[in-house]
């Protein structure tokens, strides 16, 4: 059975093969059910391949397709490994990937590039499976370029707005840098190894140089900044709402965002066999992002753009989980924030249809009795994502919080605060858009806060209110109103969920399910952090954690409900300014970075051309004078004979008065 295990990113391929050929003749609503039809089949059989692991030794199977690059020492087969980490992968992924295939083919309806879409989304599906089951990190790469690649397609789908399009290239350029470091770690690691696949490398990496293994897990981790959007890289997340809103879902929650994750959890030996400094430097960056992302997420407008933030915030906790050897906490917060970051998103996408269009919190308000399938999953995702006991992130952010305090009481503070900040801001945004009084047709107050590109709109992506400007003016008549089935029946899934997903690892006695079925992965539990808390203890940090949770609720409900405390406490022009960060590099890359860049390119274009060229030119200048040697006639063949006859007599007599 297990060797049917390319049929899982194989379905995906031949829904994307079929709409390029044949999608606008099949047209609404067809394409989006073939593709739908596709990815779902994709997950059924991603089920009955966690079946048959189940009864596989070691619970790991390793598939190769045939040889895709034979030469010489450097062998790359088109394989899969199915392990534990790797099947945990494909079944959130193309569960979920499922559900917004679904919930799209109601929020695209009426779009003219309908098919084109769904045509995207499976490559992108595809992209990411590659990823997940390449069984060498070769084929890793090809995922991971290929979602890289679909990402620019779709968050500049609405393409004819050039701030769309900027900003799929924005997301395009930074993933580029990232994975420069991953391609420099794919070339150390053969010439380390001599090999790719990682049942070969990551056995072997413990008996590596610790001076190579770091140079190794360094420039993955470059690579895993990138594409997972941590500091200094994380400026593509926020822009990339410019594409439709199931995109947002599927980038922020499913796929893409969290493939840095997986990949540091996959070379995990790697890390442990490098320098400590390594696993600070992960945990550093990741509680950095975290804290910075919260408060930025504190003060902005857009509905989209807190949940973006968020998604970067979230991201910064698995890597502070990484970094501090709780490498399966990591894969629980990846799956319980797959489950309420794809609710929260779709449900955004939700608003945003009921309010025709409009994404600014400021004109919204009073939507629970309106929208309420939309404000009834939604609160579930905001519970979740707050920390709240019984729901999914309450479990999964818990734990993270326990492996940062056994690595340092300052990385727990940090990842503590993050939680009360993660509670406020998402307290603000359900408190803006269901609680309060409707203000769907009031202009925005001349004293609310500005959104975050006021001074530069023009260069601002703006998703889906920008692709609806010419019919929706910003004080025409609003009337929301609930969503068809087609996008409230993921939701609902969604819901369920972010509610039940996190019992499957509950850190008391043996209901800790997940991290006992990730010990098999590539000596993960050896290399995890091993807890030295009792279960009193745990119990004490989770009293700790839910009171922080439901101080930041409490916060919020102080501040936009009651108005007790003030707005402006949080709503801070320089959070809303994303800390001024993009507008450095934009100003940097504008200015010294535009001259290094065109000095860089002088030189390459002078020196390193000018040496491949010179070579040419002295080539074909010797080339001109032995040609009119060579000129056909017998006497001056013979002259040349002769004059050689002479000098070597000459020579030879030279040597003879020498002695």
């Amino acid at each position: 059975m297990l060797d049917a295990i390319w049929l899982v990113p194989a379905l995906p391929l031949v829904g994307f093969l079929v709409l390029v050929f044949l999608g606008k003749r099949i047209g609404e609503p067809l394409s989006g059910w073939l593709a739908t039809a596709m990815v779902f089949g994709s997950f059924v059989v991603s089920v009955l391949m966690g079946l048959s692991l189940l009864d596989a030794p070691d619970h790991t199977f390793e598939l190769s397709l045939f040889s895709w690059i034979p030469a010489g020492d450097f062998q790359v087969d088109i394989g899969f490994l199915l392990d534990p980490l790797s099947m945990t992968m494909i079944l959130f992924v193309t569960g979920i990937a499922s559900l917004i295939h679904l919930y799209s083919i109601g929020y695209m309806h009426g779009d003219d590039r309908f098919p084109t879409f769904f045509t995207y989304l499976n490559l992108f599906v595809f992209s990411m499976l590659m990823l997940i089951l390449g069984n060498n990190l070769l084929v890793t790469f090809l995922g991971w370029e290929g979602v890289g690649a679909c990402s620019y397609f779709l968050i500049s789908f609405w393409f004819t707005k050039d701030a769309n399009a900027s900003a799929g290239k924005k997301a395009f350029v930074a993933n580029r840098v990232g994975d420069w470091g991953f391609m420099i770690a794919m070339f150390a690691t053969f010439l380390a190894f001599g090999s790719l696949n990682y049942t070969t490398v990551l056995p072997e990496a413990p008996g590596l140089a610790i001076g190579v293994a770091t140079f190794i897990a360094v420039m993955l981790f470059v690579g895993a900044v990138g594409k997972s959007a941590q500091i200094p890289l994380f400026i593509w997340l926020p822009d990339a709402m410019a594409g439709p809103t199931p995109v947002s879902a599927l980038i922020h929650a499913a796929t893409m965002v969290t493939a840095g994750v997986y990949l540091m959890t996959r070379v995990n030996p790697l890390i442990a066999a490098s320098y400590e400094w390594v696993t600070w430097l992960i945990a550093g960056i990741g509680a950095l992002t975290l804290l910075v992302a919260a408060t930025i997420g504190l003060a902005q407008t857009d509905i989209k753009k807190v949940l973006a933030y968020s998604t970067v915030s979230q991201l910064g906790y698995m890597f502070l989980a990484v970094g501090s050897g709780g490498y399966a906490a990591a894969v629980f917060h990846m799956v319980t924030h797959a489950f309420f970051k794809a609710l929260l998103f779709l449900g955004a996408g939700s608003v945003i249809h009921g309010m025709h269009d409009e994404q600014d919190m400021r004109r919204m308000g009073a939507l629970r009795k309106l929208m309420p399938i939309t404000f009834g999953t939604y609160v579930i995702g905001w519970l979740a994502i707050s920390g709240l006991p019984p729901f999914s992130g309450f479990w999964s952010k818990d734990e993270i919080l326990t492996y940062a305090l056994n690595k340092s009481p300052v990385l727990y503070a940090v990842g503590l605060l993050g939680a009360l900040l993660t509670a406020v801001y998402m307290g603000r945004q359900v408190f803006l858009v269901f609680y309060g009084e409707p203000r769907w047709n009031d202009p925005i107050p001349e004293d609310a806060p500005a959104t975050a590109h006021t001074d530069d709109a023009d260069d601002a992506p703006v998703d889906e209110a920008a692709h609806a400007a010419d019919a929706h003016d910003e004080h025409a008549e609003v009337h929301p109103h609930e969503s068809s089935w087609l996008m409230t029946l993921p939701l609902i899934i969604l819901a369920i969920g972010a509610a039940l997903i996190g019992f499957i690892n509950i850190p008391f006695g043996d209901l800790d399910f997940l991290t006992r079925w990730l010990e098999d992965v590539d000596d993960l539990h050896a290399n995890e952090a091993h807890l030295p808390y009792s279960s009193a203890t745990i119990l004490l940090l989770i009293i700790v954690s839910t009171v922080v949770a439901s101080l930041g609720l409490a916060l919020a409900w102080l501040t936009w409900i009651k108005g007790v405390l003030p707005r402006s406490l949080w709503e801070r022009r320089f959070f809303l300014k994303a800390w001024y960060y993009d507008e450095l590099v934009t100003r940097f890359m504008g200015g010294p970075g535009r001259a290094l860049f065109e000095a860089i390119a002088w030189f390459d274009r002078t020196v390193i051309d000018g040496v491949v060229n010179g070579v040419g030119a002295g080539a074909q200048l010797a080339g001109r004078g032995l040609r009119r040697v060579q000129n056909g006639y017998v006497r001056s063949y013979a002259l040349l004979i002769t004059i050689g006859a002479i000098l070597v007599i000459a020579f030879m007599f030279t040597r003879l008065l020498v002695r």
